[in-house]
């Protein structure tokens, strides 16, 4: 790694991935690191400059009090202790943040001086030197989704290792309507790359039949995921790596040592302990919008650089509790109506993100004169820049009756739309 570092030393804070952001805002790389670091693998962070401290609520493990581990005192590199947040405190005041701002930036520079040097060249050529080392002359699988993470990696692994890519684009019969062919025609006919595409839309909902927890259904997915790219790979010649676009809040979300854990992503918490192949995950380290700038520095579209949010286990996670062909296809034809009418509106280039949701209960309605009893459809759309807080847009009221109208009128076995006005947190941005 070219850029110069400050870590964040991880002692409770809920803040953490603020204090990171705050230091790559100053153009310095930055990395969360747990409280009990050891001196070997401190010592193993390339052009470590120096430590950000960030203390906060969950500063107890196992009854214990966290404090500075010994290996980061005797590094001899600076700290600046940071009590990232009182959880019963109100935010700080402009002119608190502007000197936090202030004391930070003296911190990185005047007392480590380290050098602003992480941008997205760098980083894009720092990855591609590593994926080169990894990899070798060996081959790799990359799981693509067709949506911005994978689409990223495919991009940076063309030009890191080229021919040794294999992508694999599995239908695991959740995905939205049209999006298969997309992805086929987007990535083998425009962009040349080797891609495999594999309907298993059967067996995956074979599968998840019957479960209704959402932790369940997520590492059911993302075990499934795998034995289906042992399969493919079985088929070609010297296949050793799994590529992923795993990205930071997958990671965190996931939970550490000292966060709780928020869901289980497929792609981390999802993986069977009997994986058989190395991973390859250049992005695990950069959130949403550094990924979409990581995009465009690659030369990708702005087309697929800023293209819908799709979570990995897909409307598994919008069909909610026990997964039925009937509610999924409630989930894909609304959501196609949504996309459709926030298209319209101009809505898809001001709103982060937006999809349908369909839960496992009926209420009671009127259609043809007559009483019927049909699932409602939930509307969520949220803004946020690296998807670990999102708040909720204002929408004209025209274009939520459109979409009401439509979908109750065009989706049959609907007779209620819903909009949820939930930010995150308490919410999160998926209803599972």
């Amino acid at each position: 790694m070219k850029q110069d570092m400050i870590a964040i030393l991880d002692l409770g804070s809920t803040r953490n991935t603020d204090a990171a952001r705050a230091v790559r805002a100053l153009g310095v790389y930055s990395e969360i690191i747990n409280y009990d670091i050891t001196a070997q693998e401190l010592a193993a962070l390339p052009n470590l400059r120096g430590i950000v401290a960030c203390g906060g609520p969950n500063d107890m493990v196992d009854g214990v009090k966290i404090r500075l581990g010994e290996p980061v005192r005797k590094s001899g590199l600076p700290v600046f202790f940071f009590d990232c947040e009182d959880e019963g405190a109100s935010m700080p005041m402009p002119a608190e943040s502007v000197n936090i701002e202030n004391a930070l930036r003296a911190f990185v520079f005047d007392l480590c001086h380290a050098e602003a040097n992480w941008n997205m060249e760098n980083f894009i050529a720092d990855q591609v030197e590593l994926v080169r080392r990894q990899v070798g002359k060996k081959k790799v699988l990359l799981a693509l989704s067709g949506g911005v993470d994978s689409s990223v990696v495919a991009a940076l692994l063309l030009r890191a290792i080229g021919e040794q890519l294999t992508c694999v684009h599995v239908n695991h019969g959740l995905l939205r309507k049209g999006e298969p062919e997309q992805v086929v025609q987007v990535f083998r006919h425009e962009l040349g790359a080797n891609l495999v595409y594999v309907d298993a839309s059967d067996r995956f909902l074979d599968k998840l039949a019957g479960v209704a927890d959402p932790e369940d259904k997520r590492k059911i997915i993302g075990a499934e995921f795998i034995r289906v790219f042992e399969e493919e790979a079985r088929k070609l010649d010297g296949i050793e790596f799994l590529a992923q676009g795993t990205i930071y809040p997958d990671i965190v979300e996931s939970g550490t040592k000292t966060a709780k854990m928020v869901k289980s992503h497929h792609n981390v918490g999802g993986l069977p302990e009997d994986l058989q192949f190395s991973l390859v995950e250049p992005l695990k380290q950069l959130f949403k919008d550094e990924v979409r700038a990581c995009g465009v520095a690659l030369g990708l579209p702005d087309s697929m650089v800023y293209r819908q949010p799709f979570p990995g286990p897909g409307l598994g996670v919008r069909c909610l509790g026990a997964i039925t062909r009937d509610r999924l296809e409630l989930v894909r034809a609304s959501d196609a109506i949504l996309r459709e009418e926030f298209s319209r509106a101009g809505l898809d280039k001001t709103v982060w993100q937006y999809f349908t949701v369909v839960p496992d209960f009926k209420s009671v309605g009127v259609r043809d004169n007559a009483r019927c009893f049909e699932y409602p459809v939930i509307l969520r759309a949220v803004n946020t820049v690296d998807a670990m807080t999102a708040e909720v847009p204002e929408l004209e009221w025209k274009v939520l009756r459109r979409i009401t109208r439509r979908i109750m009128e065009e989706v049959p076995g609907i007779n209620r739309v819903c909009f949820d006005l939930s930010p995150k947190p308490n919410a999160t941005i998926e209803w599972e």
